[in-house]
């Protein structure tokens, strides 16, 4: 349940469950939470500029607690689009590699996801803040330089699909803290023959914090009395 916000002292410490609005960087929204609390904020694990929910925020004191909040268990509900792949797996570059999807049903896409069931290795994507040489990869990428990717273990507690709008595959993933779900859409997607990307993502849950539970901007806006732009990433496609 919210706790009401003028019932809140931001510099002695406090946690913010908030609900990152889709298009707005990680960064951006704390930026403004700063401002508005007048007080020193931190937060445990970003989301990607086109993903939307729920991140943790710290203010004051408080931010000595982040470093226990950043490997919990995260939940994520999405789609994604059989029949074309994409360079970062997600919208934020436009679908290449197009290809037919007329035979691929829904018991072929339940039998395959069993792939990405319980412990796994994953690559991670290449546009990503992983770091190699002391790089984001991301930034090799963009440099057009080799990439070199080792696995990483991760766990799919939970991996649901809905499949009545295919090409569009609707989920939910609870999975550990890390792992990428770009990369399952995008193995989902190899392993079906047909390429896939992810095409939309809400973060539901952190450990036992929810979404439902999570302030939105205009809440947060409408209690300081003040507003603004925060940096956006605008879709490609």
């Amino acid at each position: 349940m919210k706790q009401a916000l003028d019932s809140i002292d931001f510099k002695e410490g406090s946690m913010l469950l908030l609900d990152k609005p889709y298009g707005n960087t990680s960064f951006g929204l704390v930026f403004q939470i700063k401002r508005w609390c007048k007080a020193k904020v931190g937060h445990a694990g970003t989301l990607d500029p086109l993903a939307s929910g729920l991140i943790i925020c710290c203010t004051g004191k408080w931010t000595k607690k982040l470093q226990g909040l950043t490997g919990l268990d995260k939940t994520y509900t999405g789609t994604i689009m059989l029949g074309a792949t994409t360079p970062t797996f997600d919208r934020e570059s436009l679908p290449e590699n197009q290809k037919p999807t007329e035979h691929i049903t829904a018991e072929k896409v339940a039998q395959v996801k069993k792939q990405f069931e319980g412990d796994i290795e994953q690559l991670p994507p290449n546009h990503s803040a992983v770091k190699q040489d002391g790089k984001r990869l991301y930034e090799l990428a963009r440099e057009g330089k080799k990439i070199r990717k080792a696995p990483r273990h991760q766990t799919v507690y939970l991996f649901e699909v809905n499949c009545e709008k295919l090409p569009e595959v609707s989920f939910t993933i609870k999975c550990s803290s890390g792992t990428y779900i770009r990369s399952i859409a995008n193995d989902l997607g190899a392993a079906l023959g047909c390429g896939g990307y992810l095409s939309s993502l809400v973060r539901t849950e952190i450990g036992d914090f929810k979404l439902a539970d999570a302030y939105t901007l205009p809440e947060m806006r409408e209690h300081f009395g003040t507003f603004a732009t925060l940096k956006k990433i605008d879709p490609k496609c």
